[in-house]
């Protein structure tokens, strides 16, 4: 197993927000998770990025236990994150943004290479290299905020909302690069609003509610589930 969380709970001040969560990703997966604004997606996300400490329970990366380390230390073993709001700075270049993306990196030859790699994935970003990221477009921002996640070369990917506030179109090309860098050997764990969409790209999910995981299948049988349908696909 690549990614276990294990009866992993958060505090924020004397509220717990996340009530003994467990979780797993394999390697090669994309995992989605699901739910209600509230229910404790960002929360996961952050803890096991180490942005924010638990109160109790463990979360390991092949079997190393992250919730004991520093959040730069994590992301050298591999686990990179996308904030929800893509948190680019709008006052660097598009190459200046990517390569901070790299800090934990000491290879010039290796940073250059996961440079031209995010390129071939985001040719905009090409073209817009030395263009000041304030300036783009909110789904360019987005390719942005991924293609600086990727700089790390991670094994593990997340993601907080990547669909937020962009078009359908743009939603949709971005759900299939996520599937070409999944296919090029990266793990996703996945944060998203868009069920249906985020459903369609994973090979499995997780339901949250109120700090609880209520649901866990096949991203094909929650698709199907009538109680899914109704609480997050419209129907």
């Amino acid at each position: 197993m690549l990614l276990q969380v294990v009866d992993l709970k958060v505090k924020y001040g004397n509220i717990e927000v996340l009530h003994g969560i467990n979780l797993e990703v394999r390697e090669g997966e994309i995992v989605a998770i699901l739910g209600a604004n509230g229910a404790g997606k960002s929360t996961t996300l952050m803890t096991i990025s180490g942005i924010l400490k638990p109160s109790h329970g463990g979360i390991y990366l092949d079997k190393t236990p992250l919730h004991k380390l520093p959040a730069h230390e994590i992301v050298k073993l591999g686990i990179a994150q996308v904030p929800e709001g893509r948190r680019i700075f709008g006052t660097l270049t598009v190459r200046e943004n990517l390569k901070l993306g790299a800090f934990t990196r000491r290879n010039d030859a290796g940073t250059a290479a996961a440079e031209e790699w995010v390129y071939e994935l985001f040719p905009i970003l090409a073209e817009r290299r030395e263009q000041l990221a304030g300036t783009l477009s909110g789904g360019e921002q987005q390719m942005l905020a991924i293609g600086r996640a990727l700089m790390s070369r991670p094994k593990i990917l997340l993601l907080d909302e990547p669909s937020l506030g962009l078009a359908p179109i743009l939603v949709k090309s971005i759900f299939q690069t996520l599937r070409e860098i999944n296919q090029q050997g990266v793990t996703i764990l996945l944060v998203e609003q868009n069920a249906r969409a985020a459903l369609k790209l994973a090979h499995r999910g997780y339901v949250m509610e109120v700090g609880n995981i209520v649901l866990a299948d096949t991203a094909e049988q929650l698709l199907a589930n009538p109680e899914v349908q109704q609480a997050y696909l419209g129907g």
